[in-house]
């Protein structure tokens, strides 16, 4: 008997009407740009990885063992696009679309996948909203609730830029929670790319960051810090139903020490220089629109 193709006939396709892109108005543009986010990127990649279809295509058709660094910083890369770039956010998501086309292929249940699988490409994008919420919050900024449902609007927004259709996603930030906490617990799975994705965060066989200001000497060095530090901030902004299906310990004093690493880099960022905090493309757009 054949394989169960469960990637559904519909694909995401171009917008049929592409909205506006978001402008220096949004409370994306406010909150997003910040390249400590990076620390927070495992969580969001474990949350994507779990998804069965995610996980088949990443395992099969991804470089993330080999350089996860740049798949971190691409991923922040181009969700910075898609919100800073104006109206080359549609070019962005039309180089993603044209990217996914090719990964496709059986995952580990015998089932069909393809990358542009509605379900698969809306639940990426709702990983990094949800990440970019628990950032903030481990930061001691936490997004007030109306600005998170206008932020959530945009979200949306930037969805149909990327060629998702209104009806792929939930319509208000209450059904948005209740859907990101129904797929946790029914659809998430530990697998192989989830695997890959927790030895990188122990750092086993990772290079240092691409960075001029991280030297190789310190960063081997460091190594016994780094892995901690990543496996709080990445373990700490998971559901727990997510840690439990990944075997992730996780204790009161985890917490606590999660806790007091979001008030230090809080620090670190607000001592920062905006043109070194923030991504280049992100520092550009809010000079340009007078918000630095």
């Amino acid at each position: 008997m054949g394989s169960v193709d469960r990637s559904h006939d519909e694909f995401v396709t171009d917008p049929e009407l592409p909205p506006r892109p978001l402008g220096p108005d949004s409370v994306a543009w406010r909150v997003s740009g910040d390249r400590l986010a990076i620390l927070v990127g495992g969580a969001a990649l474990l949350l994507q990885v779990a998804h069965p279809v995610v996980g088949a295509g990443v395992k099969e058709h991804s470089n993330f063992r080999a350089d996860p660094w740049k798949r971190l910083d691409d991923t922040l890369q181009s969700l910075f696009s898609l919100i800073f770039a104006g109206d080359r956010a549609l070019d962005e998501a039309a180089r993603l679309r044209e990217l996914h086309k090719t990964i496709k292929g059986v995952d580990q249940h015998g089932e069909r996948y393809h990358a542009l699988n509605p379900e698969a490409y809306w639940w990426v994008h709702a990983t990094l909203f949800e990440t970019t919420l628990g950032y903030k919050d481990l930061l001691g900024e936490r997004i007030t609730v109306p600005d998170q449902e206008r932020m959530y609007a945009e979200w949306r927004q930037l969805g149909r830029i990327l060629g998702l259709r209104n009806h792929h996603m939930p319509d208000t930030l209450a059904g948005f929670h209740d859907y990101f906490a129904d797929v946790v617990e029914t659809r998430l799975e530990d697998n192989d790319s989830v695997r890959d994705v927790l030895d990188s965060v122990q750092l086993r066989g990772v290079p240092k960051p691409p960075v001029w200001f991280v030297p190789g000497f310190a960063w081997n060095l460091a190594k016994p810090v780094n892995r901690e530090l990543l496996r709080l901030t990445t373990v700490g902004l998971l559901p727990p139903r997510m840690r439990e299906l990944a075997g992730l310990n996780w204790t009161a004093g985890d917490e606590k020490r999660l806790r007091r690493i979001g008030k230090t880099i809080a620090m670190v960022g607000k001592r920062t220089p905006a043109r070194l905090r923030l991504y280049k493309i992100a520092y550009e757009a809010k000079r340009t629109a007078g918000l630095l």
